[in-house]
């Protein structure tokens, strides 16, 4: 009888890690990423097949591990070697590597540690301290601005895993930074003077012109970028970013 009795708890022990590990598993298993290539070789998709953000029309960038500091999963993913910027979208996750790394060196541990994260069931982001400053008025003009940029423009670009965030309009000009797959895009620059520029400057006749805004972050990258264009006689430009 006492084998007996043994021979139960052990398989009711058994019954019970198996129906605890169960829930984990289930989420891995089920969960299949995709990835997409983007205009910019050094930037990459990867669609987790779940909500990543829960505003459809927003994203989130994470330029270095010091501005992740309210998403644990862009802590997690900046510590795969080779990552060096990472994006959020409403269904995607935009991962910019270094020029020294190789996507199939990189792509496993990317793939591990977001279907990790998902199954840990944490938030993507933590909400922040509302600001105390209260929220500005925007002119007729910067209103039409931001519509064309909404409705028109940044749905493409996100589609390639890029953002286009409004920063400014001031004498004709419109402000705009580049994020996610659109940093130190060969053809970004041409895509936002012929594509964007050309589109507000028809829609709205206020605006005269198309600025990018540029970090310390953005022009060591573009300083980079140029480098390597002039050592190969400036055939480093892949396809053009299709916005």
């Amino acid at each position: 009888f006492k084998i007996k009795s043994k021979s139960n708890i052990m398989a009711a022990l058994l019954a019970s890690l198996r129906s605890r590990a169960a829930p984990r598993w289930s989420v891995l298993r089920s969960m299949f990423i995709q990835t997409k290539d983007t205009p910019n070789p050094n930037s990459m998709v990867f669609i987790p097949g779940v909500p990543v953000l829960k505003d459809v029309t927003s994203t989130a960038q994470f330029p270095s591990i010091s501005a992740a500091g309210n998403s644990p999963l862009a802590r997690s993913l900046f510590r795969v070697n080779g990552v060096k910027s990472v994006m959020f979208g409403s269904d995607f996750v935009t991962i910019v590597k270094d020029e020294d790394s190789d996507w199939p060196v990189l792509k496993p541990s990317i793939f591990a540690t977001i279907m990790d994260f998902f199954a840990s069931n944490q938030p993507v982001l933590i909400d922040a301290p509302p600001s105390a400053e209260p929220p500005t008025q925007d002119s007729e003009v910067v209103a039409m601005i931001k519509e064309l940029l909404d409705e028109r423009i940044r749905p493409s670009v996100q589609e390639d895993g890029g953002d286009i965030i409004y920063k400014d309009f001031k004498d004709g000009i419109v402000y705009l930074k580049l994020v996610g797959s659109c940093t130190s895009c060969p053809s970004s620059t041409v895509t936002l003077k012929h594509g964007v520029e050309n589109m507000l400057m028809h829609y709205v006749e206020e605006v005269k012109g198309v600025e990018q805004v540029m970090d310390e972050l953005d022009k060591i990258s573009q300083e980079q970028l140029d480098k390597t264009d002039a050592s190969l006689g400036g055939h480093v430009h892949g396809p053009n970013c299709n916005h």
